[in-house]
């Protein structure tokens, strides 16, 4: 079993992160995580006597896709383009706008407008939304935080995925809060203990603490800035090696010519 890795000298992962007064806090995913994410509900609503220390990134917003609707007399199935307002990326962001009391009205129009043009000083809002990037570039998107959030459902797919979510932000040197489950519990190790913090490499979240300590674990880092830094630096160390994709290639190489012998 071989795991994901990173080329190290691709240009996506080598992006600069521009320096900020705010502490940015970041998800990147795609359109299934809806469940995962609602484990975060709340969360910016308590934060809220920090908000002038905070902003909130979504990545990966994408409104294509199509919708099927059920005749409920027929039975009729018939398809039509989604509209922007019906995608699951509005909920992302009513999660993390807590449904769009942080930002200023005329943001909040022009989101609605759901436009890719640049929104004029969007750098000073409290929240940004990311637009989708293609394979080849998207993770350029972890430049624009510091703090990533990486939240799963405690249940069989997930504890059956990769742990890319760490190793992109490992590669990154992001401070990464995650949920303690499946593949989190590979290479993470909580850095909290009894208020202080330990050696660990990353903040982890039991799933009976989901209602507090998403909340509980950004205020830490936000009130200890230079543990972000730590942390991040730390995760660095965990996955450089072992996820270099240099080191991987030549292991399944390795591999492959011992099943020809």
């Amino acid at each position: 079993m071989f795991p994901n890795a990173i080329d190290p000298t691709d240009p996506q992962f080598n992006e600069p992160t521009l320096p900020s007064e705010k502490v940015r806090i970041g998800w990147l995913g795609g359109s299934s995580h809806l469940h995962d994410l609602k484990l975060l509900d709340g969360m910016v609503s308590k934060l809220s006597p920090l908000q002038n220390k905070l902003q909130y990134y979504v990545c990966g917003f994408d409104t294509r896709g199509s919708i099927t609707e059920i005749n409920q007399q027929t039975g009729q199935r018939t398809q039509r383009p989604i509209r922007p307002e019906e995608t699951v990326w509005v909920k992302y962001e009513q999660i993390f706008t807590n449904d769009y009391k942080i930002i200023t009205p005329k943001y909040k129009t022009y989101l609605d407008t759901f436009t890719e043009n640049d929104y004029p000083g969007v750098e000073n809002e409290n929240y940004v939304r990311v637009w989708t990037r293609p394979v080849t570039t998207y993770a350029k998107n972890y430049s624009k935080f510091d703090i990533s959030l990486a939240p799963i459902k405690n249940h069989i797919f997930n504890r059956m995925k990769s742990q890319l979510k760490v190793i992109e932000a490992g590669f990154y040197k992001k401070a990464l809060i995650a949920s303690n489950v499946g593949p989190y519990t590979i290479d993470l190790k909580h850095a909290l203990k009894n208020g202080g913090f330990t050696d660990g490499n990353a903040l982890l979240v039991n799933e009976n603490n989901n209602h507090s300590d998403w909340y509980k674990n950004i205020k830490k880092l936000v009130e200890n800035p230079n543990f972000i830094t730590d942390l991040g630096e730390r995760l660095y160390e965990t996955v450089k090696d072992t996820y270099d994709l240099n080191r991987v290639t030549a292991e399944r190489a390795s591999f492959y010519k011992s099943l020809i012998k």
